[in-house]
């Protein structure tokens, strides 16, 4: 049993496998944001997309950093976290649970329209697409409720189809349509677009980018995460760059910008179904005007379905990601408790994930695809805004701080101190794109700026309740301390480290949590290995130091205490710990807190066993060569 657990803890993320799931979230965006964009910018649509494009490049050169220095889940919210304080994580949080509640539903609503581009016409327009979105999302968000786990072999295999697919689209439309002349026709300076349709383009195309911080909730599944992560971001800037920047040349020329008897410009790319346009269904709608003869049909089916099952795992992963923040956000308690609430049965934040469907779901009510695409620029804006200005405040205050992986484009300043440029200038662009959307674009500003009040009115209310500041970062919430009334548990497993010293304390309150049986408490005291080594290489003295642990805890705890030991990688105790309490059905988890090194106060493995939790956890506080003090107990 112990071999297989071992084996699959092994089972980390590569360069390969961080940059498939990324481009499955951001290559995504295409089949709607191309649509979007085209209706704005008709024919400088190609320009838009390459002006967004250098913007994301500086976007991602500041996610690389920043998760290179801290590899954890969060994205900006963390980076914030780090840089200023737990308001401003809170507030890049928030606007990332506007990103994720958008992805839900602007995936979902064009789903139906791709569909309706092969099978059935009324999925194209209201109320059809606005049915089948809505029924799609409450399927989706019962799924997660019920904790079924994605395929990730499956995910990385459809981007990676994903991206050939796009890449062979590009190829065979610069062959058969492509066409330089028509793109130079396409554009009517000042007319088509006018200069205010082109601004506002350009943080609508931003949605086309938007998914990066996929990568950073990845960060601590990674492999050699400081430099995985940043070779992983850059690969997909590449990848993105590449496609976002041929694809709407090619679609322009499929599909070029014409005058109507009203004098209106006007392309097929960005015009309504209603108007027999494929603004719900762009990359559909290029590959229809593909003359491929016998292959026209299957490859406008082969397109098709591909679309709109990428959407619909696009829609899934904004689920995901939702259950994943609220979680996060109750865990550093900033939003209530009540909100990452586990279900009973399947051990999922069943309240989180039908709440925000359901505001998903009212998102999608209206019908309005621009809205959808303006809402999810607003947010995602807003959130590398946030990232951008961590970045540089980080720089500026912590300019002795690690960093394995350095942005492009730094000014020397006194001190040891720099100035990433990157970051000026991508905050300047991210921040203009979020104060275009923001400014011309009443309903959004409105539902936006509503969304931030909300999320500010929530945040310190909840803190206040909890005798909190707004600004101290606070993991767990401190319950009442254990006692000898405590509720007893019939199973509780003890976790000990065997570099450290015995603790005393923990198995106190070990004892105390353990019904009055024989054998109800298990120490597992854990072993790291060297990569270098074998995990079955024989370790004498640190396996005696374990032997002794058990030892001592036998002597203190009575026949009620049984033990073993268990060897893993660096890194990797957290997870064993977690499948070691499923299996034994543990009913709390008890560990000492470890001593203080670095940037976290519960160290990696006790946090990974505090975010997959499968029962209580206790965290004892006092250090081991002290008499106990009161723990820190925390709730599942």
């Amino acid at each position: 049993m112990a071999e297989r657990r071992l084996h699959g803890l092994q089972r980390v993320l590569g360069v390969n496998a961080l940059f498939s799931t990324a481009y499955g979230n951001v290559g995504s965006s295409i089949y709607y944001a191309l649509g979007l964009v085209a209706s704005f910018a008709l024919g400088l649509t190609p320009v838009v997309f390459i002006i967004t494009g250098f913007i994301f490049y500086l976007t991602a050169a500041t996610y690389a950093e920043a998760t290179a220095m801290y590899p954890e889940a969060g994205g900006s919210s963390s980076f914030a976290r780090h840089a200023f304080n737990e308001l401003w994580s809170f507030f890049a949080a928030w606007a990332q649970m506007l990103n994720y509640t958008i992805t839900i539903a602007i995936s979902a609503f064009f789903v139906p329209h791709y569909l309706g581009g092969l099978f059935w016409a009324e999925l194209r327009h209201g109320p059809g697409d606005v049915v089948f979105a809505i029924g799609l999302i409450a399927l989706l968000s019962a799924v997660n409720v019920r904790g079924v786990k994605e395929s990730a072999g499956v995910n990385i295999g459809l981007a990676v189809v994903d991206f050939l697919t796009q890449l062979l689209l590009v190829a065979v439309g610069l062959f058969l349509v492509f066409k330089p002349q028509v793109l130079v026709d396409n554009v009517h300076w000042g007319i088509a677009p006018t200069w205010k349709d082109f601004f506002i383009a350009i943080p609508v195309g931003m949605i086309a980018y938007t998914g990066i911080e996929t990568i950073s909730n990845m960060a601590e599944e990674a492999k050699d995460e400081e430099k995985t992560i940043p070779a992983a971001i850059n690969r997909v800037v590449i990848a993105v760059f590449a496609i976002y920047s041929l694809l709407p040349m090619v679609a322009l020329s499929a599909l070029p910008v014409t005058q109507g008897p009203d004098g209106r410009y006007t392309t097929q790319l960005g015009l309504p179904e209603s108007e027999g346009g494929f603004s719900g269904d762009p990359v559909l709608g290029v590959v229809k005007h593909f003359d491929l003869g016998f292959l026209q049909g299957p490859a406008e089916l082969y397109v098709g379905i591909l679309a709109a099952t990428i959407l619909l795992i696009a829609s899934n992963a904004g689920i995901i990601g939702v259950s994943r923040l609220v979680y996060s956000m109750g865990i550093h308690r900033q939003v209530p408790d009540r909100l990452r609430q586990l279900h009973p049965k399947y051990g999922t934040p069943y309240i989180g994930i039908i709440i925000f469907g359901a505001i998903a779901c009212i998102a999608v009510i209206p019908g309005k695809a621009d809205f959808l695409g303006n809402m999810y620029a607003f947010g995602a804006m807003l959130s590398f805004t946030i990232a951008h200005f961590a970045v540089i405040r980080l720089r500026l205050s912590q300019p002795e701080a690690r960093r394995p992986w350095r942005g492009p484009g730094n000014i020397a300043l006194s001190g040891g101190r720099s100035l990433p440029l990157f970051a000026v200038f991508g905050g300047l662009g991210t921040l203009l794109a979020f104060i275009v959307v923001t400014a011309l674009h009443v309903d959004v500003a409105l539902a936006g700026i509503g969304w931030l009040t909300l999320g500010m009115c929530i945040y310190p209310i909840y803190r206040h309740r909890q005798g909190l500041d707004l600004t101290t970062t606070t993991k767990v919430a401190i319950q009442r301390p254990v006692v000898e009334h405590e509720a007893e548990y019939e199973s509780v497993l003890v976790v000990l480290d065997a570099t450290q010293p015995y603790s005393k304390g923990t198995i106190s309150t070990a004892a105390k949590l353990a019904a009055r049986r024989r054998r109800g408490i298990h120490i597992l005291v854990y072993v790291a290995v060297p990569q270098s080594s074998p995990i079955s290489a024989s370790m004498p003295e640190a396996e005696a130091a374990a032997e002794s642990i058990i030892e001592q805890a036998r002597l203190q705890g009575g026949r009620r205490v049984t033990g073993h030991i268990e060897k893993v990688r660096p890194g990797q105790a957290g997870r064993m710990i977690v499948l070691e309490a499923r299996e034994l059905r543990a009913q709390a988890i008890v560990a000492p807190l470890p001593p203080r090194s670095g940037g976290t106060l519960f160290g990696k493995t006790l946090e990974t066993v505090l975010a997959e939790r499968p029962c209580r956890v206790i965290i004892q506080s006092d250090p081991a060569n002290k008499p106990p003090r009161r723990p820190v107990g925390l709730a599942a």
